[in-house]
């Protein structure tokens, strides 16, 4: 569910270099802090940092609202709204004492599983300190579902804009004399965020309430919705009130314009857009007014005031409405959610255009630095056409797989067992989680972080996991112009993996669906010469994934061949692996041709098992038969004598008498640089160099020449291979997940080639892989399948 990569002198940015962004001063609270008792997660800091939609969600309405199970499908529900329409999801709670922006689904189930508990708050801004010193500093068990009021203060500490709600609350009916006016109004007047809402519950006093937020300087306008000329503002439950809106707004883009506008100036007073509930869903204006006048008639009879009233009076106008008020406040919290991802998808929008035209202002571009913990997804919605966007200038093509992972983690109730993996043939306890992945999408992530443009061609079917899927990849700034989306009806289905780990995160046992990468469509090599002839201009490398089946490889390292681009190949597992060499692949049917300097394949990255793999099935298929291959053997001038001693010396002895260097030096005729992971052993480069290449005369590389061709002619001068140290021994409870760590280490090996060129320079591997090697640590102690902190390693690479 996870991904990392390579080296460079010219990675500046996430994406080139950009105007430096500066941060007004009230967003400095994160940095002055010990950051103790506010947590933004990775995927809403990378989000915000790079330009991507985010909407802040609140939960009160699952801790004092909905009830259990249906807060939970009501969560996922509006989180899975957001990313579909384009955005980010941002669900703002209090899990210990900790404010939260942006939840783990663990977290998040945790969370609204303690609705109903004494030790939930319902969490407003007075409340923060509270819950903050007595559960976060103090240590007390205690939880929090936010209000509009304690989610508008988060979110805005965090650098979110926009926030997607039910209803807004308001002056409370006989408020001129009680004084119960909601935190929610006053919030809006001194926080720069804005609210998307289906105006302010209807049974308050609508007109008070926005006669108060005229008061506080609050611009309040409602969407026409289709409506022509002036429009009510709603009443919660029905779409009018009998008070017309301050403001009427046409469409999102004018909604985002006043966004925009409003916190450029700045104006540190926030915006409220009402949207009325769907007409579908509405009540009748007269049927629910006798309905709220009968609630709020029984909790004035009984004495419910305060925080106690709002709930109760929403309990009964459920009861005496029987339920018709439950189907309108869902069906409106859906098209707020939806209307509020397309405000923000606007806004960036202009965001963009400001960056490229030079135009920041403080207000638009400042966003926190806090330490995230993690996640990452996306904005675009499949469509039947294979092409999704505008192709763009990239670095890198990536033909690989895009999937949705699910990791099972063993976790035993009993933590003091002995015993590291389930039991089979029975249920075990796990936690489970679920993320974008597949091995394309990985290294395609990790090089993107890494700083290289990169473009993914894969394929999803047009399914609910594809949908996510591209909008998870859409979020990431990847072309997305190569993916193909195929209907149904055609037997396609998005490929799918479950990785089943023991207690220290280790695979046990992993099972894929990933037949759509053998699809017939795929078959031509006519369709991926076009495809590559079609970026423009052409990608400095391809990389390919062992996902596709055997025929369909050897078509794209035909069409490579065909448009000269060199390419690195990901094995993937050991059968997989195996399809490079198979007697089927028509690309190495010629074997001689597939030699260098005709090779096929410029790279690869194998671990041992798939190396012995590949070896294996370039024997099989009689690969290291011919005279050609021969030839090129004797040519790196290794003598049968003593080449042993110097893998030894090379790679060390238990790698030599497992046979891991024998087998590489036997398959160097076709894939002239291979990598090859070794986990916590590290990484075993091995390279052909060429005849006038300088390491073979330069001291400092003197300790890893194998050896030096003794042919006066011939395009190759001598083997160097390395064995780099593992960058660090992580500990066995710092493993978050082994998920993507190999696709990420690839990935930024890619980018770190691709900027080395632009910079002009020779790639040189060796400083490429340690640099890989850390970022693979990065994806180990992250819960994806790459960790977005890969993206701060950009002085590293440009360092080496």
């Amino acid at each position: 569910m996870r991904p990392v990569w390579q080296r460079a002198s010219a990675l500046h940015t996430l994406r080139g270099n950009s105007t430096p962004r500066t941060k007004p001063s009230h967003r400095y609270l994160s940095t002055r802090t010990p950051n103790k008792l506010l947590s933004i997660h990775e995927e809403v800091t990378h989000a915000l940092q790079t330009n991507k939609p985010v909407v802040a969600l609140e939960t009160t309405i699952y801790t004092h609202g909905f009830p259990y199970p249906e807060n939970i499908a009501l969560a996922s529900h509006l989180e899975s709204l957001v990313r579909v329409h384009g955005g980010v999801p941002a669900t703002i709670g209090i899990l210990d004492g900790i404010a939260r922006v942006g939840l783990e689904p663990e977290e998040l189930i945790r969370l609204i599983s303690t609705a109903g508990s004494k030790d939930t708050w319902k969490i407003s801004r007075r409340d923060l300190g509270f819950i903050g010193g007595l559960g976060g500093i103090r240590g007390q068990k205690i939880n929090g579902g936010t209000t509009i009021s304690g989610t508008m203060i988060l979110a805005h500490l965090a650098g979110i804009k926009i926030f997607a709600t039910g209803g807004l609350g308001g002056v409370h009916r006989g408020g001129e004399n009680s004084m119960d006016v909601s935190a929610d109004l006053t919030e809006l007047g001194r926080t720069p965020v804005c609210v998307v809402s289906s105006g302010c519950k209807s049974f308050l006093d609508i007109p008070r309430t926005l006669e108060y937020l005229e008061t506080q300087g609050v611009g309040v306008g409602t969407f026409a919705d289709g409506r022509e000329g002036a429009v009510d503002f709603p009443a919660f439950f029905s779409r009018d009130s009998g008070v017309r809106s301050p403001q009427t707004i046409q469409s999102e883009a004018d909604a985002a314009a006043i966004v925009h506008a409003q916190f450029s100036l700045p104006v540190h007073s926030g915006l409220l857009f009402a949207n009325p509930v769907p007409v579908e869903a509405a009540m009748k204006r007269e049927e629910i007014d006798g309905i709220i006048a009968t609630a709020v008639r029984e909790a004035d009879e009984m004495g419910i005031t305060g925080s106690k009233n709002t709930p109760y009076v929403l309990k009964r106008i459920r009861e005496l409405s029987n339920g018709a008020s439950v189907t309108a406040n869902k069906a409106l919290i859906e098209a707020n959610v939806i209307r509020g991802t397309k405000v923000a998808v606007e806004l960036c929008k202009l965001q963009r255009q400001d960056e490229e035209d030079g135009a920041y202002g403080a207000a638009q571009i400042s966003v926190p630095e806090l330490p995230p913990s993690s996640r990452t997804r996306a904005e675009r919605t499949p469509q039947a056409e294979p092409r999704l966007e505008t192709p763009k200038e990239n670095d890198i093509l990536v033909i690989g797989a895009l999937a949705a992972d699910t990791s099972c983690d063993y976790s035993p109730f009993d933590t003091n067992l002995i015993e590291t993996s389930p039991t089979l043939h029975t249920s075990n306890p796990a936690s489970i989680s679920q993320s974008a992945g597949g091995v394309g999408r990985n290294v395609a992530t990790a090089a993107q972080y890494a700083g290289a443009q990169v473009s993914l061609a894969s394929v999803v079917a047009d399914d609910l996991a594809g949908k996510t899927l591209i909008q998870d990849l859409a979020s990431s700034g990847i072309d997305t112009s190569s993916l193909r989306v195929l209907n149904p009806e055609t037997g396609a289905r998005t490929a799918q993996y479950v990785a089943v780990n023991d207690r220290n995160k280790d695979l046990m046992l992993a099972m894929g669906d990933f037949s759509i990468f053998s699809h017939p469509e795929f078959e031509e090599t006519e369709y991926w010469s076009n495809l590559i002839a079609s970026q423009d201009p052409k990608p400095k490398w391809i990389v390919v994934d062992g996902n596709w089946s055997t025929s369909i490889i050897s078509n794209i390292l035909l069409a490579a061949k065909k448009n000269k681009i060199p390419v690195a190949f990901e094995p993937v597992s050991t059968v997989k692996a195996a399809r490079l060499f198979h007697n089927s692949n028509a690309a190495m049917a010629g074997k001689s041709a597939a030699i260098v300097p005709g090779n096929l394949i410029s790279l690869a990255t194998p671990n041992k098992l798939e190396l012995a793999s590949m070896h294996q099935a370039a024997q099989q298929s009689q690969l290291f038969e011919s005279e050609a291959w021969w030839q090129t053997i004797d040519s790196f001038g290794l003598s049968s004598a003593g080449s042993r001693d110097k893998f030894v010396r090379m790679a060390g002895a238990k790698l030599a008498d497992e046979g891991v260097p024998q087998q590489i030096i036997r398959l160097l005729p076709f894939v002239p640089n291979i990598i090859t992971k070794l986990g916590a052993q590290g990484s075993l480069l091995t390279m052909l160099l060429g005849r006038d290449d300088p390491r073979l005369t330069s001291p400092d590389s003197a300790p890893y020449i194998l050896s030096r061709t003794t042919y006066e002619n011939g395009p190759i001068g001598g083997v160097y291979m390395r064995l780099f140290p593992p960058a660090e021994v992580v500990g066995q409870n710092e493993i978050v997940s082994v998920n993507g760590v190999g696709d990420t280490m690839l990935g930024v090996v890619m980018a770190g080639m691709v900027a080395e060129l632009k910079a002009g320079q020779q790639v040189r591997l060796e400083d490429v892989v340690p640099v890989a090697q850390r970022a693979a640590v990065l994806t180990l102690r992250s819960r994806k399948s790459v960790s977005s902190k890969i993206a701060g390693m950009k002085g590293l690479l440009t360092a080496t």
